[in-house]
């Protein structure tokens, strides 16, 4: 019988079938098992926690299902190495200067969003490819329904594995400066929604769409990505960076790793991620005072307490615990999550600078984790206060724990 099993392996890679239909729980990394497998099965059922969050999920698929699939082929400009297959982008808080002819080298406006970082180069179509194949690999594996599943299965293999229309494995013209620089280190955050091409990936692999040539080609694909996020000279400066940017860097690079079966880099990272994001980052009363210094200090708060987040749980796949883990005086995860909660609730006024209206539900997520982690009913209850019926149908409610353990 085990021969039998090894030979259809072998069959499958060469003739491109299908792979062994999944079972159970997905092998995800940062979506929540048990809520996603609670989800499908109330799948079809006329009420119940998921409805709300079901019933758009299942109308973005079905407008995903008519969508053309993206590529880098699709943007008028040239990258300096003359080859369209590399990804090229502007980097979002510079502009022209007004004083300089043509406005260059351009200057920057931190937190200004310049329309060009949506307009020019590749950021858009990656952004949509990121959302649809989300969107349909959620949608396949509640639903069982093989449509969705080959929809974002034809974008994985447009994006990353065709030919004519492949993006090469890597960022080095990634938010480019105009005036200044061809890409930068810290544009390797453009491709910060890998962690979710990851997880969607692991979604599918129950399909019979998901096939063994497909699944060799998108590991390769991550395999070269993956060594040149750690060893060229972007990758290696954006791992140097002290803000949200090296947290999400940590992130991409720990996921990525996880799904080639790379446990001693996410290990690597996750230890590392102790002192220098952690220890770092977070001051002893839970403040970030990287992100506070910032125009949009609330925003840019939550999205390194997500990265950090994010960073645990892929800790924990390595048996590093990142949620307790404190400095001598107390700084860590649970520190900054206590810090920002009393602002989320509106019991206390933000007052660092904050130029775009503060999202108080950008904490939701959080809050819905550190439920679980901690055992604590205060975020629970944090939780219950900050929901709202947009809330209810969003993906969280989808993706992210949702009780407290006993």
């Amino acid at each position: 019988m085990g021969r039998r099993i090894v030979m259809s392996a072998v069959v499958a890679m060469l003739c491109g079938t299908p792979l062994l239909a999944q079972q159970g729980a997905p092998n995800v990394f940062l979506i929540d098992p048990s809520t996603i497998l609670a989800a499908r099965e109330s799948y079809g059922k006329p009420d119940g926690e998921f409805k709300a969050a079901l019933d758009l999920l299942l109308k973005d698929a079905r407008a995903a299902l008519k969508s053309e699939p993206v590529s880098v082929l699709q943007k008028s400009e040239i990258p300096p190495s003359g080859d369209k297959h590399d990804y090229m982008s502007v980097a979002p808080y510079w502009w022209p200067d007004p004083t300089k002819p043509g406005g260059v080298p351009y200057v920057r406006r931190d937190g200004e969003r310049n329309p060009e970082y949506e307009t020019l180069g590749d950021r858009k179509h990656l952004g949509k490819m990121i959302a649809d194949v989300q969107t349909l690999a959620l949608a396949y594996f509640i639903s069982g329904q093989e449509s969705y599943a080959q929809k974002a299965v034809g974008q994985l293999q447009t994006w990353f594995l065709d030919a004519a229309a492949r993006m090469n494995p890597n960022l080095n013209f990634a938010q480019a400066i105009k005036g200044q620089n061809n890409g930068r280190g810290i544009g390797i955050i453009d491709a910060y929604g890998f962690r979710d091409v990851i997880d969607a990936i692991q979604l599918l692999q129950g399909s019979q769409h998901w096939t063994a040539t497909t699944d060799q080609g998108i590991k390769g694909w991550f395999s070269a990505y993956l060594k040149w996020l750690q060893e060229s000279p972007n990758g290696k400066d954006e791992a140097s960076q002290k803000n949200n940017h090296g947290s999400a860097y940590d992130v991409q690079v720990a996921s990525i790793a996880l799904y080639l079966g790379r446990k001693d880099i996410a290990r690597d990272i996750a230890q590392g991620a102790q002192k220098k994001r952690i220890q770092l980052q977070i001051l002893a009363d839970g403040s970030q005072p990287l992100e506070l210094d910032r125009t949009k200090s609330w925003g840019y708060s939550m999205l390194n307490l997500e990265a950090l987040t994010n960073l645990a749980l892929l800790g924990d796949r390595v048996d590093v615990d990142l949620w307790h883990y404190a400095g001598a005086d107390g700084r860590g995860i649970r520190k900054a999550i206590d810090f920002l909660l009393p602002y989320a609730l509106g019991e206390k006024i933000w007052s660092t600078k904050q130029i775009v209206p503060m999202e108080r539900t950008q904490m939701f997520p959080m809050l819905r984790m550190a439920a679980v982690k901690y055992g604590d009913a205060r975020y629970k209850e944090a939780c219950d206060k900050l929901v709202s019926p947009e809330l209810m149908k969003s993906r969280t409610n989808l993706v992210l724990p949702r009780g407290i353990s006993k």
